[in-house]
């Protein structure tokens, strides 16, 4: 019921908050608070892969950053010169490629912003599928190691590769209408806007998670944390559940990094970055593992803290520090020594 209740509280806030700061004449919030928001989305996802089946992974940046820049990439590439491909004119009839005018106003041909952010999400899913079925062997430090290895691999591809815009990342990608008049994109007459959509994905997002762990999988997933071994002698399949988890978490992760980037226009391989894993590991830690409303109000709260500067250049030794502490004041830990 109190996670309900937290649901119902954000669903209240989206609506609610932008008159209200409008009204105080602190608007300029809302552009962080959406943010926050998004950035809290990928922590869920997170916290039901390490809270409820205990798999640590330290490549969640990873797959936001996979989500951003696929959209990002297929969204923002000139098709243009090969409208005349088969193709392309097929994707052009069916009403699934986006006209309009590039940086020096030259005709453009794009995917539209719908179809690049499925096939991101899609390409994410993938990614978290070929990745999990072999690294989900592993247990402990293990998974943490291959995991941080595949977040640092995809931030070198991203900063690495050309076509991705190297260091400087993709910039100019266009609005998300998810409907006629509505859309995902950071123009200040569209902040209160977005801010509204923002929360209500994580609305939406913190429910789903919520029936998932009151159900019968989600306490599959609580038995599996508890003793993978047990669980698996009670009948539980720990292969698929821990798979399936992970490939959730990395949808939550490519979702919010799909998002993120067309309300900012742009996304760098600075989202890929080792440190912005910690952060999320950090958020779930603090938030209290198992403890989805705990995760939510932590990654609400911190992400708008640092976006808003309040750490300065000390940011990343926040977060450092605050992961530190919890596991070393954490019960289980202090049992264990």
């Amino acid at each position: 019921m109190r996670r309900f209740a937290t649901v119902l509280l954000i669903a209240v806030c989206a609506f609610a908050l932008p008159p209200l700061l409008t009204a105080l004449k602190a608007a300029f919030l809302l552009t962080q608070l959406t943010m926050a928001a998004y950035y809290a989305l990928a922590s869920l996802g997170l916290c039901a892969l390490m809270g409820y089946a205990g798999q640590i992974s330290m490549g969640q940046a990873g797959f936001f950053a996979i989500g951003g820049y696929a959209s990002a990439y297929l969204s923002t590439r000139n098709l243009a010169a090969a409208s005349g491909d088969p193709l392309v004119g097929g994707l052009d009839a069916l009403g699934l490629l986006s006209r309009g005018a590039d940086a020096y106003g030259n005709p453009s041909l794009s995917l539209s912003p719908w179809i690049a952010a499925l096939c991101a999400i899609l390409l994410a899913i993938l990614v978290a599928v070929l990745i999990g079925i072999p690294v989900l062997k592993l247990k402990g430090h293990y998974l943490a190691m291959a995991t941080l290895g595949f977040g640092i691999v995809i931030e070198k591809i991203a900063r690495g590769t050309p076509a991705l815009g190297g260091a400087d990342g993709l910039s100019c990608v266009p609005a998300f209408a998810l409907l006629p008049g509505l859309e995902v994109t950071g123009g200040r007459a569209a902040r209160a806007v977005n801010f509204t959509i923002s929360w209500v994905v994580l609305a939406i997002g913190l429910l789903a998670l919520v029936n998932l762990v009151n159900s019968r999988p989600g306490r599959a997933l609580r038995a599996l944390h508890d003793g993978e071994e047990a669980a698996g002698a009670m009948g539980v399949d720990t292969a698929r559940y821990k798979l399936n988890v992970f490939v959730l978490g990395a949808a939550y992760a490519a979702v919010a990094g799909v998002l993120l980037t067309h309300y900012n226009g742009s996304i760098g391989p600075g989202e890929a970055n080792a440190m912005k894993s910690v952060r999320y590991v950090a958020i779930v830690a603090v938030g209290g593992m198992a403890n989805l409303s705990g995760t939510l109000a932590a990654g609400l709260l911190l992400n708008f803290l640092s976006l808003r500067g309040v750490f300065g250049s000390l940011d990343d030794l926040v977060f450092g520090v605050m992961l530190v502490a919890v596991m070393l004041l954490s019960p289980g830990v202090r049992s264990r020594r």
